[in-house]
């Protein structure tokens, strides 16, 4: 019996595999899915039970309710619509389809994105106004006896802030992206006359940050040259433009990067760069609340009583802002102190003679 065997078919069989390849194969997108999501989750989770613990809070105080706490009212509010629409971009992250939620939610969620960040540097250069005219000008434009002018320039804020957002209701649109294959909320500028997406980018740069980012620096100086002592209002703008310069300079290289490049070119990482530095500002909206209990003593008195059970006198300011509160203390020391300083001049005057 032959009992010979051929195996030279099994061992010629000596085809490779690419290995380049399968590093393609793999989604590039795919760490992103998972990173976006869970940063969007614990941003919601933390700023929800921030500012709903704020609000709580200041539905204690209603009936001592001060100038401060209508401006720390509608930052707050802010700040929780902004955290209601962060669910739709973790699910657009993380879903292979992308967005799944129609124009109209695409519309309204890049919208509010921006008129949160408009709300929050007008917000705090009303605040910050305030303070420079109570302490170097000794005026007092905000009055706990007529709180009227408080409500009129929030209504203010709100309305400008929505009318700066209105590119975004335009030009947002629900479209398939050709490099990350699937459906995406995105801006597409229609071709015209007039060039919508430079026009959008100087709006927003120059009325809703450069402008009110420059005020805010002048009014923080002149408050620091006059008042020794931070003010709470100073770490508040530190924390906002700490949180919010990398997405408008990200967002002023991809405006002019997207006019400039070829149809045919890549911008994956200029894209990525816009979507990480959004994220960061969006954790603004859970950042405040924790510089409040952080800073603000008490604020955090009012928060560990609520948690214990207990009741705890309403003090004078909860926030430390000052707004619409007469008294400066540092420069009523000082004057207190040249009284002082008179008044023994006074004294050795009489003793000499």
């Amino acid at each position: 019996m032959d009992m010979d065997v051929e195996l030279d078919g099994l061992f010629r069989h000596n085809d490779t595999y690419d290995y380049e390849n399968y590093e393609e194969e793999i989604e590039p997108g795919a760490g992103k899915a998972v990173l976006t999501p869970v940063l969007y989750s614990v941003v919601l989770v933390v700023g929800l039970l921030g500012n709903g613990l704020l609000l709580a809070i200041l539905a204690q105080k209603r009936r001592s309710w001060s100038i401060t706490d209508t401006f720390i009212l509608h930052l707050s509010v802010a700040d929780i619509l902004l955290l209601v629409t962060l669910p739709f971009w973790a699910a657009q992250a993380a879903q292979q389809n992308g967005w799944r939620f129609g124009g109209f939610l695409c519309k309204i969620s890049g919208a509010v994105f921006n008129i949160n960040f408009y709300c929050g540097i007008f917000l705090l250069l009303v605040i910050s106004l305030d303070r420079y005219l109570s302490i170097v000008h000794a005026t007092q434009p905000f009055s706990q006896k007529k709180p009227r002018l408080a409500h009129i320039s929030c209504l203010s804020v709100w309305i400008f802030s929505l009318f700066l957002s209105i590119p975004d209701c335009a030009f947002l649109v629900v479209k398939r992206d050709p490099v990350q294959a699937k459906t995406l909320c995105v801006h597409s500028f229609s071709q015209s006359v007039i060039d919508w997406q430079l026009l959008s980018c100087v709006l927003h740069q120059t009325l809703g940050f450069l402008l009110p980012a420059a005020a805010l620096v002048v009014c923080c100086s002149c408050i620091l040259q006059k008042q020794r002592a931070i003010t709470f209002i100073l770490p508040l703008v530190v924390v906002f433009l700490l949180c919010w310069v990398p997405y408008n300079i990200t967002l002023i290289v991809d405006t002019f990067r997207s006019r400039s490049k070829k149809p045919a070119e890549p911008e994956s990482s200029l894209k990525t760069a816009v979507m990480v530095t959004s994220a960061l500002g969006c954790m603004h909206a859970c950042i405040r609340p924790l510089l409040y209990f952080g800073l603000c003593r008490n604020f955090r008195k009012q928060t560990l009583a609520m948690f214990r059970g207990t009741k705890v006198e309403s003090e004078s300011s909860l926030w430390g802002l000052g707004v619409g509160e007469e008294a400066l203390p540092d420069q009523n020391a000082e004057g207190e102190a040249l009284k002082r300083m008179e008044s023994k001049g006074h004294q050795v005057q009489s003793t000499q003679c």
